[in-house]
C-alpha cells in the first residue's frame, strides 16, 4: 500500500489498523474542549507532529501513521486526511476548515475496481503553505513552499512554490 502498489482495503490487517485508528479518533475528537491534551494525543497516532502544531477536532484519517506534520502547522476543524500513502505537511502551514487531502486512488479499469483493488499516491505540502477552507487535494499532488490554495479549490496537479491557485480544477491566479 505505502509503495503505491494495488492492494485490497478489506485486508484483515488493514481493517484492524483502521479500527485502532477509529478508537483513537474517538478519543481525540472527544477532547474538543481540552486543547492541552491535543499534542499528547497526536503523538499516540500521527507519525510526527512538530512543536507548536495544532489539529482542531473533529479530525478524520484512515491510519494516522502516514501523516507527518511540521512545526507550527495549524489544521482547522473538520479536516479529512485519507492517508493510505504518506501525507507530509511542512512547517508553518495553515489548513482551513473542511480541507480534504486524499492519497487513496482507485484503478481506472472497472474490473479491477470491482475486484476491490485500490492504490495510494503520496501528497506533499511544502513550508508556509495556506490552504483555504473546503479545498480538496487529490492523490499524488505536491504543493510548493509559500503557495496559496483558494477556498473550495480542487487541486488535481502540482502547485509551484509561491503560486496562488483557485477553482475546480485549481488554476494559477494573480492577486
Amino acid at each position: 500500500m505505502l509503495a503505491g502498489m494495488q492492494y485490497h482495503a478489506s485486508d484483515p490487517d488493514l481493517r484492524a489498523e483502521q479500527n485502532a485508528t477509529a478508537a483513537w479518533l474517538a478519543r481525540y475528537n472527544g477532547a474538543l474542549g481540552d486543547p492541552a491534551s491535543w499534542q499528547s494525543l497526536l503523538g499516540e497516532r500521527i507519525a510526527r507532529a512538530g512543536q507548536g502544531t495544532t489539529v482542531r477536532p473533529p479530525f478524520h484519517c484512515d491510519y494516522g501513521w502516514h501523516i507527518t506534520l511540521g512545526a507550527r502547522v495549524f489544521i482547522n476543524f473538520d479536516c479529512v486526511f485519507l492517508d493510505v500513502a504518506p501525507i507530509v505537511i511542512g512547517d508553518d502551514c495553515r489548513i482551513g476548515p473542511g480541507v480534504h487531502i486524499y492519497t487513496a486512488d482507485h484503478p481506472r479499469d472497472p474490473a479491477l475496481r470491482r475486484a476491490g483493488f485500490e492504490s495510494g499516491r503520496p501528497v506533499t505540502i511544502g513550508r508556509n503553505v495556506w490552504i483555504g477552507g473546503g479545498a480538496i487535494i487529490l492523490p499524488g499532488v505536491t504543493i510548493g513552499d509559500d503557495a496559496i490554495v483558494g477556498a473550495g479549490s480542487v487541486v488535481t496537479h502540482d502547485v509551484a512554490a509561491g503560486a496562488q491557485v483557485a477553482g475546480n480544477p485549481a488554476q494559477p491566479i494573480s492577486d
